[in-house]
């Protein structure tokens, strides 16, 4: 019976820790895929709450003036990272973006060239010279959430033109020891609706897969490994530790129990 008792504690202490191979990344060997680096590489396409920084710019500055955001103008030093919320322009829940005397502009589902393109075109009923106007579309940063088990869970924002999971993970105060490197999810709204993928950060085949950049106002959810649930801790020491006061308590309470 004791020999059963003592496998018992063995199994479940097993069981109870976390392997290398669940807290290492990338393992295995990378392999080449031209197809997932084409889609990696396609044109984003504009969502309702993206903000764009849009600049014109002249040979005479009076004569574009009138088509700036005056706060972008009076404020260049905010005209970047959060200052673009109020210097920027946000897609509406219509997909529009509105500019000085051009009106509004829908640009929903519209990558930034196109959205130039249609701004030079506006332009091009106001100007005689369109062709000597310089027009700049840019995404204001990327902006996506991360929760979950990791160190620093919240929004993040970054000013850069792609942001990869390793990256806004490694934003995020990177996962904890209770999180599931296997089970990293994007929660992402598209126009085609709601949409969840899984990635496997322990599998090097993670840098092909077609999510590996993330969207802007992506959700990113880590799951917590059994181990946090059971509470039985994620090494062999804590584990060990664990089963001992739970023995002890329950030996001290049969000692009781025979003592009344």
């Amino acid at each position: 019976m004791k020999k059963i008792f003592l496998y018992l504690i063995f199994l479940v202490s097993i069981s109870s820790c976390v392997s290398t191979k669940e807290t290492t990344y990338f393992q295995g060997e990378p392999v080449s895929k031209s197809a997932i680096y084409k889609l990696n590489n396609t044109p984003y396409r504009l969502q309702v709450n993206d903000v764009l920084f849009i600049d014109i710019k002249a040979e005479n500055p009076d004569l574009v003036s009138l088509f700036k955001n005056n706060n972008a103008a009076n404020n260049s030093s905010t005209a970047k990272g959060d200052g673009l919320y109020f210097t920027g322009y946000t897609v509406d829940r219509h997909g529009n973006i509105r500019i000085p005397y051009i009106g509004e502009i829908n640009v929903l589902g519209y990558t930034e060239k196109e959205v130039r393109e249609k701004i030079e075109s506006e332009l091009g009923k106001f100007l005689k010279n369109p062709d000597l106007v310089f027009v700049t579309v840019k995404l204001a940063g990327i902006k996506f959430v991360v929760t979950g088990e990791v160190g620093s869970p919240g929004t993040i924002s970054l000013s850069q033109n792609q942001v990869s999971i390793i990256d806004a993970i490694a934003n995020a105060g990177e996962i904890t020891q209770y999180g599931n490197r296997k089970e990293v999810f994007i929660i992402r709204k598209s126009l085609d609706g709601v949409k969840k993928y899984k990635l496997d950060l322990t599998n090097i085949d993670v840098f092909q897969s077609e999510n590996f950049y993330i969207q802007p106002n992506d959700v990113i959810y880590v799951a917590p490994l059994k181990q946090k649930a059971w509470g039985t801790g994620t090494t062999g020491l804590q584990t060990f530790s664990t089963i001992v006061t739970v023995l002890s308590f329950l030996a001290s309470t049969v000692l009781l129990v025979k003592n009344l």
